[in-house]
């Protein structure tokens, strides 16, 4: 298997548990802000334990570290802004604005990591535009904020994963992990003051058993498994297969949390579009993948 197979076979798998994030993100009870800093403090806590890590830890500059940890900061204000859209609207909502990722990531990509900007992917992400604007159609009025707050977490993923396709290479991807979600956690420790509800709940039973699968099974595995996969793929290709969490989220949501009572026929109208804008990008790119591949037939 190419390593080009094997990395778009990753990130499905990541995005199949990634879909259950915003699930768990509604069914814990637990505030945004609390939610997100105890999921980066067990997955961070837990990679303190991994010798790899330290390892990786005393290997990396100074310089590479810093820009790892802002990386962080960035991941948490994304998770923060995710949650707080799941809290203000639902699951369904806050997994169908990240669809416009590729949007913003059309444009930051190439500026972040130097390669060309290609016109068909401002294209291909400007399509789930109207998707989005169906959504937004499809929501009762209470919602709409939780769908602005959404949109701002997409902007959010564009910088970092832009960002971490640029720097992956430089480092261990277990390491990496470990500086960018410490770095977050401790980034919402130092951001809790300005919050007035209570920052730092302790969990219940039912609470804590959910974030121990929220942080290990949608959290630290899918987090490797997608920089491992981001050295064979460019960011927008792998944030357009992210695109199919949203209907992983809603085909969830709809047993587990009777979702769909909530949401309009254009809702489903939107997400529609934006699965559409997911197959079209690998049919836009299949040409000069063939053409590619011929040349690499014939150099000498």
């Amino acid at each position: 298997m190419s390593p080009s197979r094997k990395a778009h076979l990753q990130i499905h798998f990541c995005v199949l548990l990634w879909g259950f994030t915003a699930i768990l993100g509604k069914l814990i009870v637990l505030p945004a802000l609390p939610l997100v800093w105890w999921r980066m403090l067990l997955v961070s806590g837990t990679l303190l334990l991994v010798p790899r890590v330290w390892r990786g830890l005393r290997a990396m500059p100074s310089r590479l570290l810093f820009s790892y940890a802002g990386i962080g900061v960035i991941v948490a204000l994304h998770w923060l802004t995710f949650y707080g859209a799941i809290k203000l609207a639902n699951a369904s909502v806050a997994a169908t604005c990240i669809a416009l990722c590729p949007v913003f990531l059309a444009l930051v990509e190439p500026w972040v990591t130097g390669r060309r900007f290609d016109p068909r992917e401002l294209l291909v992400g400007a399509a789930v535009v109207p998707g989005v604007a169906l959504v937004a159609g499809g929501l009762p009025g209470d919602m709409r904020l939780g769908l602005a707050v959404g949109v701002l977490s997409a902007v959010f993923v564009a910088f970092f994963s832009a960002w971490n396709k640029r720097l992956i290479e430089h480092a261990d991807a277990l390491t990496v992990t470990f500086v960018e979600l410490g770095t977050g956690a401790l980034f919402l420790t130092a951001l809790a003051p300005f919050f007035v509800t209570p920052a730092f709940v302790v969990p219940d039973l039912h609470d804590g058993v959910l974030l121990l699968v929220l942080a290990f099974g949608c959290t630290l595995l899918p987090f490797v498994l997608a920089l491992t996969a981001l050295r064979h793929l460019s960011a927008f290709a792998t944030q357009m297969v992210t695109n199919l969490e949203p209907v992983y989220a809603i085909v969830l949501a709809i047993p587990l949390l009777g979702e769909q009572r909530e949401l309009g026929w254009s809702f489903y109208v939107g997400v529609a579009i934006i699965l559409g804008a997911v197959f079209a990008h690998p049919l836009l790119h299949r040409k000069d993948k063939a053409k590619a591949e011929t040349g690499d037939l014939v150099a000498p």
